[in-house]
């Protein structure tokens, strides 16, 4: 099997979208259609490494100088920015702030993370609360990335504040009101409502995975 017909085959095996790759190794679309089509000869030696990394497997895997399967790296852990303060789910009340201060490192499997695996701007954080179990039971972790308010949508959840305190909840809006409701359960959840104006109000970011722990 040539090189080009091994990086696209594996590209698809990780689900891997042509853009997504170009991303991964800083090139554009027109280069990774390249290296499929194997019109690229001499795969220069600068990228051999941070391709075959891209794609989870050796660089000996990626040239055919070996087959076994032992050189395919199933799960990578990357790190990702981690705020050990727990974000309430339920009102955003007494909930300590995240700061650059208190950024730590966590390392999760790209297979946690699927499409979002390797996003840089990710964050990840926990849960603390019952407000919105009915999908994130309390003490799961979530992935988190920034985005503006014109970006979001009914029913997306997001990790908001409003003077300090931190929640995550389902974001609406309502003409020139945003509600922040739970998903829970426990029917004594309410929602938060609050003006588009206040100037207090912050979208940190939106949900975009959970990793949920079972008993």
């Amino acid at each position: 099997m040539k090189i080009g017909d091994r990086i696209k085959s594996r590209r698809k095996q990780l689900k891997l979208s042509v853009d997504e790759l170009a991303k991964k190794l800083g090139k554009n679309r027109a280069t990774i259609y390249r290296y499929e089509s194997s019109e690229i000869e001499n795969m220069p030696i600068d990228i051999i490494k941070p391709l075959a990394a891209a794609l989870r497997v050796t660089p000996a895997f990626l040239m055919g100088w070996e087959d076994n399967e032992n050189e395919i790296i199933k799960e990578p852990a990357e790190p990702y920015n981690f705020y050990p303060t727990a974000i309430s789910a339920g009102l955003p009340l007494h909930v300590d702030g995240i700061t650059e201060n208190t950024v730590e490192e966590i390392s999760l499997p790209d297979s946690a993370l699927g499409k979002w695996a390797g996003c840089d701007d990710l964050f990840i954080t926990k849960v603390n609360g019952d407000s919105m179990n009915k999908i994130i039971p309390d003490k799961s972790l979530i992935a988190v990335k920034p985005v503006e308010l014109h970006q979001l949508k009914d029913g997306d959840i997001v990790v908001y504040s409003d003077g300090g305190d931190y929640s995550v909840k389902r974001f609406y809006q309502d003409e020139d009101n945003i509600i922040f409701r739970p998903d829970s359960h426990d029917m004594s959840f309410y929602d938060y409502v609050t003006s588009i104006n206040n100037d207090d109000l912050v979208i940190h970011g939106k949900v975009v995975v959970y990793i949920v722990e079972l008993d």
